[in-house]
């Protein structure tokens, strides 16, 4: 009994993790954004965040910090749509909201997020905005360089779906353990069942 009660409390856990990976990268797959904007001092840079047009309803933000849970909002749809030198316009037809980033400072090299306000757990993903140190009025260009924070964003993203690998091959090992467990446990029980009728008849 005791070694089937830690067999379902492995259980129970490994489901817990599973569920929780796999939404994850499932919210995680519904906001897609560069991973990587370069802008220069005195200019601008233009992010789509491209969303699944099932949140076309749903507030949209651009916000400020290198950690999310941290970080500050800087615009909001329906509100907030514009700041001294930001802007964000919602296409819901095209399912995409864009913000535009002007008169460019080095302040503003940081991490950003683009997110979706939702019940419960926001979706959200990230927007690494680098700023040069040369001065000009055109707009940046994307560029696919990434910085340490970018790495360990996507060593993330790939650590994810090892665990998640992981955990379901757990969750079938249990499911196998606790199968044969039990069919041993049976096979027992009908193995006294008969000793003891042997005794009776004999």
């Amino acid at each position: 009994m005791r070694t089937s009660g830690i067999s379902l409390g492995f259980f129970n856990a490994t489901v817990f993790c599973l569920f929780w990976l796999t939404k994850h990268a499932v919210d995680s797959a519904k906001l897609s954004a560069p991973e990587v904007v370069t802008g220069v001092i005195g200019g601008s840079v233009t992010v789509h965040c491209q969303y699944d047009r099932q949140f076309r309803n749903y507030t949209k933000y651009w916000c400020k910090g290198l950690i999310y849970e941290a970080c500050k909002i800087v615009v909001k749809t329906p509100k907030m749509l514009y700041s001294e030198r930001h802007s964000i316009a919602d296409d819901k037809e095209a399912g995409v909201f864009t913000v535009t980033m002007t008169s460019l400072r080095e302040s503003d090299n940081d991490m950003y997020w683009c997110v979706i306000a939702r019940h419960g757990r926001n979706t959200r993903t990230g927007v690494r905005l680098r700023i040069s140190d040369t001065v000009i009025t055109t707009t940046a260009a994307t560029t696919t360089a990434k910085t340490p924070e970018e790495v360990e964003i996507s060593w993330w993203a790939t650590l994810r779906w090892i665990l998640f690998i992981l955990m379901l091959c757990c969750l079938v090992s249990t499911h196998i353990i606790v199968w044969r467990i039990k069919a041993a446990g049976k096979t027992q029980l009908q193995h006294e069942v008969q000793y003891q009728n042997t005794n009776i008849y004999a």
